[in-house]
């Protein structure tokens, strides 16, 4: 699909992004081995937690969907409430599925629903399309397989389709040092704790989202965190739990750098503001970006709040290693921003982005170089001379949701049409992302 976009006007106004990827991944996930019926309102139903969903029904959960009314709030994402309620099957209530598991492109998919399958006495194969199976998945194999669960795959398990052999439903407890900073292996590894024999230990790379930890705590599972270790101790059974999604402060950030570049008033509302989702906000006011975060709530340990966003003149700054964990799925809007801001931006400690939907910093400085931009890349970063113009021209988004939506916003400083060719791909986390762009004074044409 090629898409046409452009902001010459601006994009600024009052936004409800979409529901947050993440959360509705564990959400779900959390649900489905629960003692009881949950209810999960407002999730992501779209792309990655689609495959999510449909890998969990074949493990024989039972999810009813409905609209409960009108939602009153305004803004870009009128719509009705959706609740989803999830028949937990208990810890070890899978049932053994009849075909190949399909995660699609969805990594989240594939590595946390590892940690629930592992040990499992059941015989179960899980793939994903072409993209996913270049993707690392030693990276949550080796510690499953510290912890007894029997699972092969190719290349000895470094990718994936994964095949997890029967076990007796019980894994050994472990003392894991994380080599990498992934919420996704941290969280498979919990997952995967919840039928340990013992006490689980995470010590290492642990800095990474937390939402896994905090949703345990929420419902009362014996998990700690004090920076430095993650423990979690033995579980009978898990709570049923009611949570309604926030919004996700990955997708609002799109529109956050497109106010910035055009200099338009944003406020985003209903979102999540977990710290460690918000390290793309704090650059920014590094950066000299006027922004305001205000709690209004928390859920299920989430902090939500308003973002508003004012215009501001950016100057260059340094992303460093122990900042990415915050902002990794950002780093493509720091290069949008870098290319208006004065001076030098320089990003490392980046080299994670090769494991994306695509080599992510390769398609960043594609996407800037495609709009006469210049950037120099390195093998794990890059560095951007701002300011630069930017001029009209087309972004090929490989396939990636991010690169995608990040092209179309930087037409808002191009000051013509940006076409993004394989726009689609960004339905896996935003689906309604054109109706938002038109929505804050944006057009779009196919």
């Amino acid at each position: 699909m090629n898409i046409g976009f452009n902001a010459e006007k601006g994009l600024g106004g009052v936004l409800i992004p979409p529901p947050d990827k993440s959360l509705t991944h564990r959400a779900l996930m959390l649900s489905s081995i629960s003692s009881g019926i949950s209810t999960v309102i407002d999730p992501l139903r779209t792309g990655d937690c689609l495959s999510t969903i449909g890998c969990l029904k074949s493990l024989g959960v039972e999810f009813s969907v409905r609209n409960s009314g009108e939602d009153n709030r305004g803004g870009a994402s009128e719509k009705k409430h959706e609740e989803i309620t999830v028949h937990g099957r208990g810890l070890h209530g899978f049932r053994e599925p009849c075909n190949v598991l399909d995660a699609g492109n969805s990594g989240t998919t594939m590595r946390l629903l590892a940690g629930l399958l592992a040990g499992l006495p059941l015989y179960a194969v899980m793939t994903g399309d072409n993209s996913l199976l270049k993707r690392p998945m030693k990276r949550v194999v080796e510690p499953l397989r510290a912890m007894g669960g029997n699972i092969t795959g190719r290349d000895n398990g470094s990718y994936a389709p994964l095949t997890f052999l029967p076990g007796d439903g019980l894994l050994m407890p472990v003392d894991y040092e994380l080599p990498v900073s992934s919420a996704q292996v941290k969280s498979s590894v919990l997952f995967a704790g919840l039928r340990s024999k013992g006490t689980i230990v995470l010590t290492g790379k642990i800095h990474s989202r937390d939402h896994t930890e905090r949703m345990f705590k929420a419902i009362g599972l014996p998990v700690t965190a004090d920076g430095e270790m993650i423990k979690l101790e033995p579980v009978v059974e898990l709570p049923a739990f009611d949570f309604r999604i926030p919004g996700d402060i990955s997708s609002a950030s799109f529109f956050i750098a497109g106010a910035l570049l055009s200099g338009k008033e944003l406020k985003v509302i209903g979102c999540g503001i977990n710290p460690t989702r918000t390290g793309f906000i704090r650059v920014l006011k590094r950066m000299g970006a006027d922004i305001v975060i205000e709690e209004t709530e928390v859920r299920m340990g989430e902090p939500v709040g308003v973002i508003t966003v004012k215009p501001s003149s950016l100057t260059g700054t340094a992303v460093t290693e122990e900042e990415i964990p915050d902002l990794i799925d950002e780093i493509p809007l720091i290069a949008a921003l870098a290319v208006s801001a004065e001076g030098k931006t320089v990003v490392s400690g980046a080299e994670e982005l090769k494991h994306k939907e695509t080599d992510r910093l390769a398609t960043t400085a594609n996407m800037i170089k495609s709009l006469k931009g210049t950037i120099n890349v390195f093998s794990d970063g890059f560095m951007i001379n701002g300011p630069q113009k930017l001029k009209p021209g087309v972004v090929e988004s490989g396939g990636d949701h991010r690169i995608a939506m990040a092209g179309a916003v930087l037409s808002a400083y191009t000051g013509g049409t940006v076409d993004v060719n394989g726009f689609d791909a960004a339905a896996v986390s935003y689906p309604n992302f054109i109706e938002h762009f038109i929505f804050l004074g944006g057009k779009a044409d196919e």
